[in-house]
């Protein structure tokens, strides 16, 4: 008796339109959700972040940013995309070390004392 044949692999094989190549560049992202589509919006920062005040007086920091890419995704695919980036997360600290990011209570804008980022009298 012979086995029955095994599954061929797949290789996957990309390729990019020309103006797509060099990618853009993100530093922020969000996600949202419906029944049948996950959407990753990927956001760069516009604009320095700025204090204003609102019609209520409250102190609010607005930091503008501009949209670079949105991306859809069947739900079926979401857990294939976080094991990928896990995946990818754990070779880059292997090779580079580990990604250190900053405090929970370093403030995104202003600084809580004005002359700390000052650094030292002239």
């Amino acid at each position: 008796m012979s086995e029955p044949p095994s599954q061929p692999r797949i290789e996957f094989e990309s390729h990019a339109d020309p103006a797509m190549e060099a990618g853009v560049y993100a530093n922020g992202l969000a996600i949202w959700h419906t029944m049948h589509e996950f959407t990753f919006d990927f956001f760069v920062s516009s604009q320095p972040p700025q204090e204003i005040r609102t019609e209520e007086g409250e102190r609010v920091i607005r930091a503008p940013h501009r949209l670079v890419a949105r991306v859809r995704i069947p739900p079926s695919s979401v857990f294939d995309i976080i094991r990928t980036v896990n995946e990818n997360l754990t070779m880059y600290e292997q090779k580079f070390g580990q990604i250190r990011t900053p405090g929970a209570d370093t403030p995104l804008y202003p600084p809580d004392d004005p002359g700390e980022d000052a650094g030292p009298a002239a």
